[in-house]
């Protein structure tokens, strides 16, 4: 064992270093390989998954019921929600340009969700009554059906390992502010370093979805500058 090798054994059992190393295949890092994910309706990395018991034991306690709409997403789910998008936004007249860019508002391209890696989730407060749309900003800010919610998960959540994702920035580009997504830091952390390494624009040419045509160089290179990597500073 190497010199840096030991330093990070030793801080992992003395409990100094709390970023797990990411053993996911390429495949798997792209929503495509088997993981051992936990949970009945919505399946998180076993890690995450056990954090978020914590937190929402802890949650409860001052009135708020967290409920996970959106954990684990395979290439599959995430190829079939850009092309629904796609398709709506067609139907409503807009030029393949304008409905790409329409998409990435808030959608990521199939095989570059962070939800492939079982770390993410997308909550509400499920102990007050729903809205008929209920991932929008109106809900989380003040007098929004989620104030409560929003206001104790940016005191607590990172206590428990979980942070904002796409921050309130106006600096930061790319996807859209979302109160409502937050990431497992312990184990996303090293799944975004790692996916850093991939051959990201091969990767994403060699998509087989709707609107592929416009997919330009360009297009992608912005897209993984900007949307993949600008996210809140505290998770790369």
């Amino acid at each position: 064992m190497n010199c840096r090798n030991y330093i990070f054994y030793f801080l992992l059992i003395t409990g100094l270093c709390t970023y797990a190393q990411c053993d996911y295949s390429n495949l798997a890092l792209t929503g495509r390989g088997d993981l051992e994910l936990f949970g009945t309706k919505v399946k998180l990395h076993p890690d995450a998954y056990k954090a978020f018991l914590k937190m929402e034991e802890a949650a409860l306690k001052d009135g708020i019921s967290i409920k996970i709409l959106s954990g684990y997403r395979s290439f599959s789910t995430q190829k079939n929600i850009w092309n629904r998008k796609y398709k709506k936004y067609t139907a409503e007249g807009m030029s393949p340009e304008k409905v790409l860019d329409k998409i990435i508002e808030f959608s990521t391209l199939p095989g570059t969700s962070r939800h492939h890696w079982g770390t993410e989730i997308d909550i509400i407060d499920n102990s007050v009554k729903t809205p008929t749309n209920y991932l929008v900003e109106k809900n989380f800010i003040k007098g929004g059906c989620y104030e409560k919610l929003k206001k104790w998960m940016d005191e607590n959540s990172e206590k428990f390992g979980f942070y904002l994702v796409y921050t309130k920035n106006g600096y930061r580009k790319g996807f859209k502010y979302e109160p409502w997504h937050y990431s497992y830091k312990p184990i996303s952390y090293s799944c975004f370093k790692k996916i850093l390494k991939l051959d990201s624009l091969y990767m994403l040419n060699s998509l087989d979805i709707k609107g592929r045509d416009y997919l330009t160089t360009e297009f992608l290179s912005k897209y993984f500058n900007e949307q993949v990597l600008d996210i809140n500073p505290k998770l790369k």
